[in-house]
């Protein structure tokens, strides 16, 4: 009885000098200390974008794109959903007891679930790649265009599919991760196999691999796989990678480097997308359509506002290899 006591005790004590430290780190990174003045001035001046210094993340320098990539790149720009999406996680990060609360449920689980499975089931760590308009800027649609089926591949937990699917009759996505899945089917969208989607009898108009090729056992093979099932002639694969491009796989919350590995050359931004647009995609039967560069935002913690990453995002049409 004793002993039970004692166990108690050393848990309560451990939890409260837990939530001690995160309470003070929070207080580190917030207010008049340390965090993020950008940051700050971002939340109150955000409809003043010519004050915003994020258009470096959408910087490009031409004169570094091959001859055939140049023509094809999109310059794209700070625009208010982004905005929005970067004003809400902010605010977000300052809820201070929801903070507390998802860092030590991440703590307790991380050793058993992968990262993308406590984010769902906490309902936190949202993306963003691109917005309505830039989704229409880049496959060159109107707002009243309409297809008939999508795809999203490792959709997450629907937060970008929502910005595709507005344009389609049908939408199917897959994922791998049991608590996003749950979040799709919230969503109403058409759940499918790893693999299912590639036997199912169809073909599709757009199939979307955003931020999933460094993060695959056999990249090729995906690629190819999308290739056979684009509707001939029209389908269009809408592909988000980070640069510079480092694929590791997660495998039961630990991470690995997978089964095939793709490497890409170049050192700058601009030298990957050419070399993954006149190389990689070539390879496998793709040319490439359009390209732009975006920020690849997500939701941030009592730590940081928000994450960015830089995405290459580009429209890849089928041709005969």
């Amino acid at each position: 009885m004793c002993h039970l006591q004692l166990r108690t005790l050393v848990f309560v004590a451990w939890v409260l000098g837990y939530i001690a430290f995160l309470l003070a780190a929070r207080k580190m990174w917030t207010g008049k200390y340390v965090r993020s003045p950008f940051a700050r001035s971002l939340f109150l001046n955000m409809n003043d974008s010519e004050e915003v210094e994020t258009q470096e993340w959408y910087r490009c320098s031409p004169d570094l794109l091959g001859e055939t990539v140049r023509p094809l790149f999109v310059q794209s720009h700070l625009d208010q959903d982004t905005q929005a999406f970067l004003r809400r996680s902010i605010e977000k990060s300052g809820w201070m007891f929801t903070q507390l609360y998802h860092s030590f449920i991440s703590t307790v689980l991380s050793p058993l679930v992968s990262r993308t499975s406590i984010n769902g089931l906490l309902g936190r760590g949202s993306m963003f790649v691109f917005s309505i308009d830039q989704f229409q800027q880049l496959l060159r649609i109107t707002p009243e265009w309409r297809g008939e089926r999508l795809l999203d591949l490792g959709a997450g937990d629907g937060g970008v599919t929502e910005v595709m699917g507005a344009h389609f009759k049908e939408v199917y996505a897959t994922e791998v991760s049991s608590p996003m899945k749950w979040h799709l089917q919230k969503k109403k969208y058409k759940l499918l196999g790893i693999d299912e989607w590639q036997h199912s009898g169809f073909q599709y108009d757009l199939i979307s691999c955003l931020n999933l090729l460094d993060r695959c056992e056999d990249p090729l093979d995906l690629l190819r796989g999308i290739q056979r099932s684009l509707v001939p002639g029209t389908g269009r694969l809408l592909l988000a990678a980070v640069l510079p491009f480092q694929p590791w796989v997660e495998i039961g919350g630990k991470w690995q480097r997978p089964r095939e590995h793709i490497k890409v050359k170049g050192k700058k931004w601009e030298e990957q997308v050419t070399h993954l647009s006149n190389e990689v995609f070539q390879e496998v039967g793709f040319k490439v359509e359009a390209v732009t560069r975006l920020p690849y935002l997500c939701e941030g913690d009592m730590y940081k506002d928000y994450y960015v990453l830089d995405d290459a995002v580009f429209v890849l049409k089928p041709v005969e290899v």
